[in-house]
């Protein structure tokens, strides 16, 4: 895999050739667009072509309707001649007390299942005590901080061996910072990506694993719903799903860029082994 020309989102010089650029990656027409943002085509012809400089307002109804990430709304501002609107307030300030309080709060409800919350570029700022069952093995110079989900996840010397479909995985995860990569201009997760991806390629997976990776653990009924993470652990095959939480309408970029993930047990098998572990 190489990373696309596109990725980093829409380039150019100046807020109208950005605008377009998000424009298109939308499909929408300039009518379309102006419509939603209470604007006229015209005006917007104008804007993307450089002709006109959008207000504030402007910028800032066309970045919601075109479902800007909030750290690139800040980018149209600047490039528009605008203060950022947007605060990027570090995790550990005073101000974020409530939400730290929160995230730890449904970090401890997660347990027994391993959660864990990465910033935009994977790395780990919190996670449960359950993380350590998917930790067993790894090097140590792998979980000095600044931890990377990323990195432990496909680094050789991380969980890559004791991952069943690390094939199947590893493409979901270069898949997913592709997608990233395609909506935020972020240097750090583009090298993040250019390292993980020149990481050795997996070999085929064990005979009990399916090309597809698809199934979700022994003895597994129905058809398989969602790809799962197999892993072994302590002589066993534990299997999970992963599910992501966000937060709903961020108003500053750390909060927009905070990711909760959980990985739910996709058998029987896991369940009773962290149902287990939790007891002992």
């Amino acid at each position: 895999m190489t990373i696309m020309a596109g990725m980093g989102g829409p380039t150019g010089t100046g807020v109208g050739p950005l605008l377009r650029g998000w424009r298109e990656r939308r499909q929408l027409s300039q009518l379309q667009l102006a419509l939603r943002a209470d604007s006229s085509a015209r005006h917007l012809s104008f804007v993307e072509n450089g002709r006109a400089r959008p207000s504030r307002e402007l910028v800032l109804r066309l970045a919601e309707q075109l479902d800007v990430p909030v750290r690139e709304r800040n980018a149209l501002l600047l490039a528009a001649g605008y203060a950022p609107h947007y605060p990027e307030t570090p995790l550990d300030a005073p101000s974020m007390d409530a939400l730290r309080g929160g995230m730890e709060r449904l970090l401890a409800a997660h347990d027994p299942y391993p959660t864990v919350v990465v910033d935009g570029s994977f790395r780990v700022l919190a996670a449960n005590r359950s993380l350590g069952l998917l930790l067993d093995g790894v090097a140590p110079h792998l979980l000095q901080p600044p931890l990377n989900a990323i990195r432990v996840t496909l680094h050789p010397d991380g969980l890559a061996p004791r991952i069943v479909n690390l094939r199947e995985w590893r493409r979901h995860l270069l898949e997913r910072m592709e997608q990233k990569l395609e909506l935020v201009r972020s240097e750090p997760l583009r090298r993040l990506y250019e390292e993980v991806r020149d990481y050795p390629e997996p070999s085929d997976g064990p005979a009990d694993c399916p090309a597809d990776g698809s199934a979700v653990g022994p003895g597994a009924e129905g058809s398989p719903f969602a790809l799962p993470l197999r892993i072994r652990h302590e002589g066993r095959i534990l299997s999970f799903l992963s599910t992501i939480a966000t937060f709903n309408t961020p108003l500053d970029v750390t909060v927009s860029e905070l990711a909760m993930e959980t990985f739910l047990p996709a058998d029987a098998e896991t369940v009773r082994f962290l149902q287990s572990a939790v007891e002992q």
